[in-house]
């Protein structure tokens, strides 16, 4: 048999591994330097989540991270999801961290396919590339598998024992452009630590990417905060 590193860098599993190399250099970076690396690509979930989304466009770190039942997408929605939208949902893309359901799903899916373009010699070969798409597949059901149960893990994580934080009346500086019924993440700092919050304009007056805002009030559900633009 071939070596290790030949299979893993060969023709069928070369995109696999460069992209769960890359994995492992963001988890690296974001634990040693506690840089929280956001993707800002806008997506429209049309669902009730229980923070006011209804209708609304939010940046794709909110869908991320946003806890999604299935009574809130079955019992509550006004429009249909989109197919995608399901896909998300149904695969734990959403209703826990994406980046940590994405980087389950990668290592499944690298690891599947190596395995059975190596016992089957086809890395190299058309066979492997259809390995590839059929271990795709698979490795999504997988990937279901292993993340469920960390559901109530990271839906129970700092749930309680944390003091109470009044963010009205402080500044903080926008992460993603609001307007609208738009609704965008915003960095706060509380005693000199970083804290994201969501938000959206309280007149529904455009507010751009790394504008200084003040938190007005907060809304009624207690799921985001109003905000305006900040004039030192």
């Amino acid at each position: 048999m071939d070596s290790l590193v030949n299979i893993i860098f060969s023709q069928v599993n070369l995109t696999l591994s460069i992209f769960l190399i890359l994995l492992v250099v963001y988890w690296l970076l974001t634990m040693i330097s506690g840089i929280d690396f956001e993707l800002d690509v806008e997506i429209d979930v049309d669902v009730d989540s229980g923070l006011d989304l209804e209708g609304n466009n939010i940046e794709f770190q909110d869908v991320s991270n946003a806890e999604i039942h299935k009574d809130d997408v079955v019992g509550k929605r006004i429009q249909p999801l989109k197919w995608w939208q399901i896909f998300l949902i149904y695969f734990n893309f959403v209703g826990l961290p994406f980046m940590f359901t994405l980087t389950c799903f990668v290592f499944i899916w690298w690891f599947s396919t190596v395995l059975a373009t190596a016992l089957t010699a086809s890395y190299a070969n058309v066979f492997g590339f259809g390995i590839l798409i059929v271990t795709f597949f698979t490795s999504l059901v997988f990937t279901k598998i292993f993340t469920t149960p960390f559901k109530g893990f990271f839906k129970h994580l700092n749930k309680d024992g944390d003091k109470a934080i009044d963010f009205i009346g402080r500044q903080g500086v926008l992460l993603s452009s609001i307007s609208g019924n738009k609704m965008g993440n915003a960095e706060v700092y509380v005693n000199g630590d970083p804290m994201s919050i969501y938000v959206k304009s309280l007149s529904g007056e455009a507010l751009n990417y790394h504008d200084k805002i003040l938190i007005i009030k907060q809304s009624a559900d207690k799921n985001y905060f109003l905000v305006q633009i900040y004039n030192d």
